[in-house]
C-alpha cells in the first residue's frame, strides 16, 4: 500500500477520504458479511476503482483491520484518559460505560462487523493487534470492577461473570439501539450499570 502524503493539507484530505472508505466498507460488511463481500461490492460502495482501494487500504483484509481499529483504538484511548482522572470506582464505571455505549452507537456497522467476524479475528495471526486492543479494553474494565470490589463499592458473586455480562450487554447494543429511540445512549449505559450493580429505582 502506498504511503500517505506528508504535506499536512494533503494528509488531512487523504485521512478524511480513507475514513469514508472504511465507513462505507463497514456498512457493506455488516449487511453482507465479510466473506460474502466481493471487491466489486466494495468498489460500488466507495466509488473507487480497485486501484483506488489499494491506495487507501491495500486489501480487503486491510479494510477489516481498519474497521476494527476505528472501533477499538479511540475507545481504548478515551478509556485510558478516563482512568487517568482517578475517579471513584462507580463514577469511573458509569463514565466508561456511557462513553462505550455512545461510541458503539456511532459505529454501529463497525461493531456488527466486529461481532460477525470475531471467529476470524480470534484465530488468525494477522489480527494480533486487534485482539490486543480488545484484550486491553477488557482488562481495563475488569480492573475497574476489581477496584470497586476491593473498596467495598461493588459486590459480585463472580466478578468474571459480571464482566462477561457487561461485555455481552454493550456489545449486543447495536443490534437494537437507535439514536432516536425511546432511550438515549446515556440512559442505556446507566441502565446497564444499574443492572450490573443491583441498583434499584434510578
Amino acid at each position: 500500500m502506498p504511503a500517505p502524503p506528508t504535506r499536512p493539507a494533503l494528509r488531512e484530505r487523504y485521512e478524511r477520504r480513507r475514513t469514508e472508505v472504511v465507513d462505507a466498507a463497514a456498512e457493506v460488511f455488516a449487511r453482507q458479511g465479510y466473506h460474502a463481500t466481493s471487491m466489486q461490492d466494495l468498489t460500488d460502495a466507495t466509488g473507487l476503482a480497485a486501484g483506488g482501494l489499494y491506495h487507501y487500504i491495500g486489501s480487503k483484509a486491510g479494510l477489516l483491520v481498519a474497521i476494527c481499529d476505528e472501533l477499538m483504538v479511540p475507545l481504548l484511548a478515551a478509556a485510558r484518559e478516563l482512568r487517568a482522572q482517578e475517579l471513584a470506582p462507580e463514577d469511573e464505571l458509569r463514565g466508561l460505560v456511557r462513553m462505550w455505549v455512545e461510541h458503539v452507537g456511532r459505529h454501529r456497522a463497525h461493531m456488527l462487523v466486529f461481532q460477525q467476524e470475531r471467529h476470524v479475528l480470534e484465530h488468525e495471526p494477522q489480527w494480533r493487534a486487534v485482539r490486543a486492543s480488545r484484550k486491553a479494553f477488557e482488562d481495563l474494565l475488569d480492573d475497574v470492577l476489581l477496584r470497586g470490589e476491593r473498596a467495598g463499592a461493588f459486590a459480585f458473586g463472580d466478578r468474571r461473570l459480571a464482566l462477561l455480562a457487561l461485555l455481552g450487554m454493550v456489545n449486543h447494543t447495536p443490534q437494537w439501539f437507535r439514536p432516536r429511540g425511546r432511550l438515549t445512549a446515556e440512559q442505556v449505559a446507566d441502565g446497564f450499570v444499574d443492572l450490573l450493580l443491583g441498583v434499584q429505582g434510578r
